[in-house]
């Protein structure tokens, strides 16, 4: 496979997006992945970017503020073949796409969800983002933040995400194995990536993040994956619990996985035989201008009861 080559960037020197397009990129060669069939979809803020800065032949989609993940959504579901990755900012998955974030997670659509965490709005200068705790005060705020914090590891758990990992980008051998888990995975998965900003939040930096970022791999008594269903509830509730650990100790690793709830795709199969052999994407629909289908077939197959 043809090795894919990153684009000269504008990001800012010592951005923590450098590291998660690295990981990013590396994950999709390591796992031999046909990058022609690979689509990364991204929404607005500096993350926005990644697409961009991947070239061809792997594709790139940079959508609306807040819609990155309904887009990737549609893609999915037109083509299931593909593998598709979403990245956006904790402005824009857990702000203004909130909404579509919470929905998201009752579907579990096969594809992977990468937000950049960086406590701020970098590509606007620097206002407080949904991740920014209470009381925090950066230095482009002139006073410190009003609101609380969204945590995104346990509302991503509580929306029905079956796989919920946290990453570092500072560290991009350990991050690249969590996207290479995440892709893998069977289901919605969602990685939280701590994502410094040296530009605008002089809280949350790389000296910060290295004095207490450890990984759950290294606790030999933790086992985010459910084997049995009755299971679930209890390692869901053990991954809530240590997504509030933030102080002194900093978790990274996988949080949660459970790969057996059936994905979106499988629920549309069901009721309808023809979807994953002949997807949306694969219909003929026009020939010489005509309509090739009648619209009455298509939909006694696929009408929802």
């Amino acid at each position: 496979m043809a090795a894919l080559k990153v684009e000269w960037n504008d990001w800012c020197p010592g951005c923590g997006n450098f590291g998660i397009l690295s990981a990013e990129q590396q994950a999709i060669q390591e796992l031999g992945l046909d990058p022609k069939k690979v689509v990364l979809v991204s929404g607005i803020g500096c993350s926005g970017k990644i697409p961009h800065f991947i070239r061809l032949p792997v594709s790139g989609i940079h959508t609306l503020h807040g819609r990155a993940l309904t887009f990737a959504i549609g893609v999915k579901l037109a083509n299931p073949s593909l593998e598709v990755i979403v990245n956006g900012g904790d402005g824009d998955q857990l702000g203004i796409g909130v909404g579509h974030f919470v929905s998201a997670g009752r579907r579990n659509v096969d594809l992977t969800v990468i937000i950049h965490n960086n406590g701020v709005y970098g590509l606007t200068k620097g206002q407080a983002s949904p991740t920014l705790k209470l009381g925090i005060k950066t230095k482009s705020l002139p006073k410190p933040n009003i609101n609380s914090d969204v945590n995104p590891i346990a509302l991503a758990i509580s929306a029905g995400y079956t796989f919920v990992a946290r990453g570092y980008a500072y560290d991009v051998k350990h991050l690249k194995e969590i996207i290479k888990k995440a892709i893998k995975h069977k289901g919605l998965a969602m990685i939280d990536v701590l994502q410094p900003c040296p530009t605008y939040n002089d809280i949350h930096t790389k000296e910060y993040y290295d004095k207490r970022v450890y990984k759950l791999d290294d606790d030999p008594g933790w086992d985010p994956v459910v084997k049995k269903p009755e299971e679930a509830e209890d390692k869901m509730s053990k991954a809530i619990l240590k997504s509030t650990e933030w102080g002194d100790r900093i978790p990274i690793g996988v949080f949660y996985q459970n790969e057996l709830v059936s994905t979106y795709e499988q629920r549309i199969a069901e009721r309808s035989p023809s979807y994953l052999d002949n997807p949306p994407a694969h219909d003929v629909i026009e020939f010489e201008g005509k309509p090739t289908t009648d619209i009455e077939d298509i939909l006694k197959e696929r009408r929802v009861v």
